[in-house]
């Protein structure tokens, strides 16, 4: 019956449609039914392989595109709170992205066999997703790996592969389920014929699960106590946060501080663009501030605790230092913005570090360095607009005492490689600090928070995250939420984590996935050129 039905038009597009809504509910926050993840491809699949020979197949892009489209949609429709242009241009180009990534492995499949099916889809799509983390227009939130960001017991191996080993899970058993499926429905082959097939395949789907939780059950940590505090101001982004007084909000986030700061606290952490957002601070010129005497003064009275917080700063240049330089209209010189840490330690010299990760359309305009007059086409949300400058050095730390920790700001935490790069650098533990409250109470800051229990297994570090809106709370070396706080309302959360600077496989290796499926998909990228060369020359 199914091979009477897929080779129909309508059928092949309702296919379409059931692998974008199966990756949809699949996803965290918008079903989180992650088992579904291991079918959701099944379906897209079955119509690539309608699409053999010498039959036209470019309806399968538009049906590919279709699939993605939904996927986009359904998992950061929440993306339209903060703005409508900007969110139809992700889910637009997103899926286009997406669509031809699955549209290039069909054609190289066509030219090179059907028999290279399994290593070619694997190689393609995390090759894509690779190269998602590391391009001008760089969206990575709906890696495939991410899907299993509330179930961090069955993943302790990111430990050793990263997010990417996720990714390989799913489409292996992708692959397998729909090679069942033509096995049983298309061949008529029966069960009993399949056992040594069954068999791989149910090694394929348990046994990562059971190398988890052993690791997961007997993971032990090393006993270095370290007592942070995070502070959630749950200062409205829209209607206060670049609005009120800048000394007032300060002084708010200090006050909630007092109420959990206790001798033993070694750190305070306060959420990202919380002192000064709208961009009033010369990074040089910081000490001149009345907030910087207020925050030296509230520090006295923590025991002289770091605090950590974010900030719009700008630097001054007397030459163009890089395409987020502006020049001043009234005189020589130039600017740059930034999105910023700083942390306030035991003296009185600050350490700045700038995001470097930046949010597309609001913080970093793609391929504005090529075509400078696209900066007028920046979100606005409040402080600067524009692209931000970033971190010359790349990846930093931050360094309190004797004691090392990643700062990280906001999109920086969905980029498992860029966190890899700060916590290999002799981080103790890792700092996220955050402003959720632009997308309001959807699936999106769930999203984000859960996110970051992948990034302290992969780095077995513990992650303390302030969120202005929520959430804000603490995530042990396994990726186990010890707190977190609820969403719009003020809060305040103390915990004794547990320093660790031991590196992961994944920290030494890095994304070495990624690597080997670029390399294998330019292998099978040749593998087509000369396959097509040879037919043109026998033509």
């Amino acid at each position: 019956m199914l091979e009477r039905f897929i080779h129909l038009r309508r059928f092949r597009w309702l296919l379409a449609i059931l692998s974008g809504c199966l990756l949809v509910v699949s996803f965290p926050y918008t079903g989180s039914i992650f088992p579904l993840a291991f079918v959701a491809w099944v379906p897209l699949l079955l119509v690539e392989g309608t699409y053999a020979g010498e039959k036209k197949s470019f309806s399968l892009f538009f049906q590919a595109y279709l699939t993605f489209f939904i996927y986009n949609v359904g998992t950061t429709w929440w993306i339209y709170n903060a703005d409508p242009g900007g969110a139809y241009m992700a889910f637009i180009c997103n899926s286009l992205v997406m669509a031809i990534a699955f549209y290039s492995f069909h054609r190289i499949k066509r030219r090179i066999g059907a028999i290279w099916l399994t290593p070619l889809f694997l190689c393609t799509w995390i090759a894509f997703e690779f190269l998602h983390f590391n391009w001008e227009v760089s969206w990575p939130w709906l890696t495939l790996g991410n899907v299993f960001a509330r179930v961090p017991m069955l993943v302790q191996w990111y430990a050793w592969t990263g997010a990417l080993g996720g990714t390989l899970w799913v489409l292996s058993l992708n692959v397998f389920f729909l090679k069942l499926i033509q096995k049983t429905m298309l061949e008529k082959r029966s069960v009993a014929s399949l056992k040594v097939f069954l068999i791989k395949g149910g090694v394929l789907l348990f046994l990562p699960v059971v190398v988890s939780l052993v690791i997961y059950i007997g993971y032990t940590e090393t006993k270095r106590p370290y007592e942070i505090v995070v502070i959630q101001p749950n200062i409205d982004p829209y209607f206060e946060k670049f609005s009120g007084s800048d000394d007032e909000q300060l002084a708010a986030i200090m006050d909630l501080a007092d109420k959990k700061v206790s001798p033993k606290t070694q750190l305070v952490i306060a959420p990202e663009t919380a002192l000064y957002p709208r961009g009033e601070i010369v990074e040089d010129e910081l000490h001149q501030k009345t907030g910087f005497h207020l925050l030296m003064e509230r520090r006295a009275r923590w025991h002289n605790a770091s605090f950590l917080i974010g900030a719009s700063t700008y630097k001054f240049f007397d030459m163009k230092n890089s395409r987020a330089s502006r020049k001043f209209p009234d005189g020589p010189g130039y600017y740059e913005s930034y999105n910023t840490s700083i942390l306030f330690k035991e003296n009185r010299t600050p350490l700045f570090v700038h995001k470097s990760k930046l949010v597309l359309g609001v913080e970093k305009i793609p391929f504005s360095n090529i075509f400078p007059w696209l900066e007028e086409m920046s979100i606005n949300l409040g402080g600067s607009s524009g692209s931000l400058g970033i971190q010359d050095e790349g990846p930093s730390v931050m360094k309190s005492g004797d004691v090392t920790f990643a700062p990280v700001i906001c999109y920086e935490s969905i980029y498992g490689g860029f966190v890899r790069s700060q916590c290999k650098q002799n981080a103790d533990f890792i700092a996220i600090i955050t402003n959720d409250g632009w997308w309001g109470d959807t699936p999106g800051y769930k999203q984000h928070f859960a996110f970051a229990r992948l990034r302290a297994i992969e780095n077995r570090k513990y992650v303390a995250r302030s969120a202005n809106t929520g959430k804000s709370g603490f995530i042990n070396q396994r990726g186990d939420v010890l707190q977190e706080t609820g969403w719009w309302y003020e809060d305040a959360r103390r915990e004794t984590i547990q320093l660790n600077n031991t590196r992961t496989l994944y920290q030494i290796l890095g994304d070495y996935l990624g690597y080997f499926a670029l390399a294998g998909f330019l292998v099978f990228f040749s593998m087509r050129v000369l396959k097509s060369l040879q037919r043109y020359w026998k033509l």
